[in-house]
């Protein structure tokens, strides 16, 4: 029997009249075939409730343990809420999801009692579990700690209670790709397809030829979400049009931008949407072997994506005969060992041939002659977790939101000096200062914005003048900075911009492949000019000083060199933090050039300390903690420091005590 997912469904179908199918997926798929189809509709109806969570049998307690949740102490807090329920011989379920997006208030918890809605608990400790349980399983919940509830017009609200999607980090945003994350158990297929997972693949494999689906796609103006930005739909036809036999998918979940945590969080929060938009994809292009290159570094994801392949695989989602058509898909997880360079998509097929990970020169291009040579398509997590949404619900809807240019949704991992972060979905088009101050909460402890990293370490810096700019992919370009895979890192007033360019290049430079020059010596050049700006002159001897203004006055020309001559995409957008700081921040790069000092008290080599003899009470603490025996003085007599010994370490200013110790 062909077999399809028809929404409404049976989901009991009777193979009597008195016996229904317990398998659930078996009803989803086979459809109605039986005599007693509104009793059927009815136990699908109950049986679906019961998979969203709309109806629990007993108090039900969701752990978000994805990787962030982990960090922050999680599996301290199942182990805990597991003792408490034996110990007070409690029934209840424990489900883990994944991560809800606000990473800054983790470990999260939420609990749902039968009837009534699922609230959800910001920073529960191992310590605050007992307490919690205690008052939350009586049907009182402790408002002091509830981040919201969650929003169900079946269930009864709590009253008093915030809903969540009202709380000023959720609101904003809109939640596609992690519509299911923190929300679904990421280990069962059940509960993924009563959310309406596989149904886009089905219509796809049932109803559309290969070139419909490319056409559907680049009709909704899906363009690539791990770089450039390249329209989805158009290489997908590319590769259809190829002949030949074999083609490949590739999934890019390397994720190597410092920063970035948007495919993590998605795989192991909700791993079946990327895999039924790799089926879909792999399907688009003619391809019946796909890979996901992912770095060793996220063993969870990795876990719960080798999980969901067997489950898909176990209900004909993967496999031969792909829901009872012709069509079958081998899907297979290549391991990364975290070179940067591996994000390159020509790098990253060669590490999966086995050799090391390389650019090469293009065209040929992947999709015309890519992986062991064959036609293939490259995309990454995010670009794939939008397919299913489009061919399910069409390509208008997922281009009613966004720009002209720039469709539908972003994820961008927020992190730095922000009082909320975490993973955040927002509509193309959102401005900056949206994202900053009413999703992330602005700067915290009362400090103010300077700049935001956009891209990761091919990116640019966004200044305090740009932060009304709507972020989509042309208005990015325009203030030097790019879309990338979405690492968005905010500074406050005391980042130095000079060390922040510094830090960016140092990390390009250690991960250059080193196959081109321009790349591999240019990126090792600008990082000793921007090390020799922070450097203070006792540090220097012989020609140094003039070494180092030479170099400063060289600094832009070998920017651009190697930007146009770098073999790359990769090279070609290395000297983006430099040139974007210089851009915006040239007055700091001024007072590190020729005043030797550090607006923003930053770059250690370059402050200056002394004491005030006011202030001092002749101690002696600053005097022993001293390294270079910089600091003279006698006891109860105000100390003073030599400059020229003193390697500004701060050890005296740790300990001073009456605070006498000044820094410049």
């Amino acid at each position: 029997m062909r077999r399809t997912l028809i929404d409404p469904c049976c989901d009991g179908c009777w193979h009597s009249h008195a016996e229904y199918c317990k398998d659930l997926l078996s009803c989803l798929v086979d459809g109605p075939h039986c005599h007693e189809s509104t009793a059927c509709a009815q136990e699908r109806g109950r049986r679906l409730h019961a998979l969203r969570r709309d109806v629990v049998d007993r108090p039900t307690i969701f752990v978000g343990t994805g990787t962030c949740g982990l960090g922050a102490g999680a599996a301290k807090t199942l182990k805990a809420i597991e003792s408490w329920l034996v110990e007070h011989d409690h029934s209840a379920d424990i489900v883990e999801v994944g991560c809800i997006g606000m990473c800054s208030v983790e470990p999260l918890v939420d609990v749902q009692l039968p009837g009534r809605t699922r609230v959800c608990f910001q920073k529960v400790t191992e310590k605050m579990v007992p307490a919690l349980l205690d008052q939350a399983l009586a049907g009182e919940m402790p408002a002091a700690a509830v981040l919201g509830q969650h929003r169900n017009d079946l269930l009864q609200p709590w009253d008093g209670l915030p809903y969540l999607d009202e709380h000023p980090f959720f609101a904003p945003q809109t939640r596609w790709v992690l519509a299911n994350c923190g929300i679904i158990d990421p280990s069962d297929i059940d509960e993924y397809l009563a959310f309406g997972g596989y149904r886009a693949l089905s219509k796809v494999l049932n109803d559309m030829t290969p070139a419909e689906v490319c056409s559907a796609v680049e009709l909704s103006g899906l363009r690539g979400r791990g770089g450039g930005g390249f329209p989805t739909g158009r290489k997908w036809s590319i590769a259809n049009r190829q002949a030949g036999p074999q083609k490949y998918l590739v999934c890019n979940a390397d994720e190597g931008d410092p920063g970035a945590f948007m495919d993590r969080a998605v795989i192991e929060g909700d791993p079946h949407r990327l895999l039924e938009g790799m089926a879909i994809a792999a399907y688009a292009i003619g391809a019946n072997k796909a890979y996901v290159y992912i770095r060793a570094e996220y063993p969870l994801a990795i876990k719960r994506l080798l999980h969901a392949i067997a489950e898909a695989k176990a209900h004909a989602f993967l496999g031969e005969q792909i829901l009872g058509t012709d069509y079958h898909l081998e899907i297979v997880i290549k391991q990364g060992a975290g070179a940067f360079v591996c994000g390159e998509e020509t790098a990253l097929l060669h590490s999966i041939e086995g050799r090391r990970g390389m650019p090469r020169p293009r065209p040929p291009y992947p999709a015309q002659a890519g992986l062991f040579g064959k036609p293939t398509v490259i995309n990454n997590v995010e670009t794939l977790a939008n397919v299913p949404a489009i061919l399910d619900r069409g390509a208008e809807w997922f281009a009613s939101v966004g720009t002209a240019g720039s469709k539908g949704t972003k994820v961008f991992a927020l992190s730095g000096k922000i009082d909320r972060t975490g993973l955040v979905e927002v509509a193309m088009g959102t401005t900056l200062r949206e994202i900053v101050f009413d999703i992330g909460g602005g700067i915290p402890d009362g400090k103010a914005y300077k700049a935001a990293q956009v891209g990761g370490p091919s990116g640019g810096c966004i200044p305090t003048q740009h932060l009304d700019i709507e972020i989509d992919y042309e208005s990015l370009k325009t203030v030097g900075a790019m879309m990338g895979s979405g690492g968005l890192v905010v500074m406050d007033e005391a980042t130095c911009m000079v060390d922040v360019a510094k830090f960016f290049m140092d990390f390009i430079q250690r991960e250059s492949c080193g196959k081109c020059i321009p790349c591999r010596e240019g990126t090792r050049r600008m990082l000793e000019i921007l090390q020799g700006i922070t450097r203070a002159r006792r540090s220097e001897a012989g020609t140094d000083a003039l070494q180092r203004f030479q170099g400063v006055m060289a600094l832009e020309q070998l920017a651009e060199v190697i930007k146009d001559t770098s073999l790359c995409g990769l090279g070609q957008t290395a000297p983006n933090p430099v040139l974007s700081t210089l851009r915006y921040f040239r007055d700091e790069y001024e007072a590190h050039i020729y005043e030797r000092k550090c607006p923003a008290g930053a770059c250690a080599e370059l402050l200056t300390y002394s004491i005030d003899v006011e202030r001092c009470v002749g101690c002696g603490l600053c005097l022993k903690a001293c390294p270079t025996q910089a600091i003279l003085g006698t006891l109860k007599s105000p100390h003073y420091i030599v400059a020229e010994k003193c390697i500004s370490c701060g050890s005296c200013f740790a300990v001073c005590r009456p605070q006498a110790v000044r820094v410049e």
